[in-house]
């Protein structure tokens, strides 16, 4: 973020009357949709089902483990299977939660949103970087952290090329495998401090200094259970619960990174940036239509896994709305921006995404800097 006060002076302009119907018409078909099939927005039976599958798959493991060790091979079967699960929970349990989604409760979304505690993360730090920044700013550069140059890898066309990002098209799915890692041990006191020092969180020094002390200790718990418990009270070999350890965040990394690069560093996105008034110009919800894609929306098996988050053109259109809903409201999504002629981004499979954001990540590392060629 290049100032503090760039978050407050950033604004959507757009005078175009198409585009604000658009969105106005949308809400009212998809809220139509809704009060006439008498159902709320929120859970439903589908989503406690799958709330209690990826708990069990995460915590029962690592019991079983505790009470029954288990060999090399076994062990590490059980391990990856947590990761499996622990990129569930991510994607389908914690993710609605924060977003106030899951359900019509405050209190139900705070403890449910507490599940990122589990895996690893911070609610408090999620909330800002992604409900804020991410889902405000969506791939404008300096404002969305998401596509922030990290160590090796570029996610930007308006940030500099370094020599290394012509091969991040090959390196960078090892890269995403470290991710949760580095989010579990560093990445929350790193956003800590950086959301405190820019303006995005605005909390006071007081309540700021409790909400450190809240993320220490969680980390300290998490580290304590996963290592202290099984090495030191239950005397399992270190080097299979390090081993392991590592394994479960492989998985999860790689999977969590995937499925939200497929939704925003693919082809075909774009990448605006303000005018010299500091104003995007664009409706938002237009915005969101030019840099959001969808994916595999007909593949059942990965839409109940990922959360719905293979339909991101949905979820950032109506982020408060529960994910298992999002097959049923997205033909209501895209006839409405082709009869408004907004664009509906989506690639059909999920190899055709994954296909399509290696070429993106091939041409990042390849495209000079738009800033530079301007100037």
């Amino acid at each position: 973020m290049k100032n503090n006060n760039q978050i407050s002076t950033i604004r959507f302009v757009d005078s175009n009357k198409n585009n604000l119907q658009f969105f106005s018409t949308l809400r009212k078909r998809v809220d139509e949709y809704f009060r006439e099939n008498k159902i709320s927005k929120h859970f439903n039976r589908q989503m406690i089902i799958k709330t209690v599958v990826l708990l069990s798959l995460y915590i029962g493991p690592f019991i079983l483990m505790l009470i029954w060790p288990q060999g090399w091979l076994v062990a590490m079967l059980l391990w990856l299977v947590m990761g499996l699960a622990k990129a569930g929970i991510g994607m389908s349990v914690m993710h609605d939660a924060n977003h106030g989604a899951y359900s019509s409760s405050h209190k139900a979304n705070y403890w449910l949103g507490q599940t990122i505690n589990l895996v690893g993360g911070s609610s408090f730090n999620w909330k800002l970087q992604h409900n804020i920044l991410h889902h405000t700013y969506t791939n404008i550069t300096d404002m969305d952290d998401d596509i922030e140059s990290k160590a090796t890898m570029r996610f930007s066309p308006h940030t500099k090329v370094k020599w290394y990002h012509k091969l991040q098209f090959i390196h960078a799915f090892a890269f995403y495998g470290i991710l949760t890692l580095y989010w579990a041990i560093a990445k929350d006191f790193v956003q800590f401090s950086k959301y405190t020092k820019n303006g995005t969180n605005k909390d006071s020094k007081a309540e700021n200094e409790k909400t450190f002390i809240k993320i220490l200790l969680s980390k300290l718990v998490y580290l304590f259970v996963f290592f202290f418990v099984p090495v030191f009270i239950l005397n399992i070999s270190f080097l299979q619960i390090l081993a392991g350890f590592l394994l479960m965040h492989f998985v999860a990394g790689v999977l969590l990174s995937v499925v939200f690069q497929l939704a925003h560093t693919v082809e075909g996105t774009s990448h605006p940036l303000p005018n010299d008034d500091g104003n995007i110009e664009n409706n938002w919800a237009v915005h969101q239509m030019n840099t959001t894609v969808n994916f595999s929306r007909k593949n059942k098996l990965i839409s109940w896994y990922v959360g719905g988050l293979n339909f991101q053109v949905e979820h950032h259109l109506f982020p408060n709305i529960c994910h298992v809903h999002y097959p049923d409201i997205a033909e209501i999504v895209k006839t409405t921006a082709e009869e408004y002629g907004v664009p509906y981004l989506e690639n059909k499979t999920l190899s055709e995404a994954i296909g399509s954001h290696i070429r993106m990540l091939r041409n990042l590392g390849k495209l000079p800097d738009i800033n530079e060629a301007i100037a």
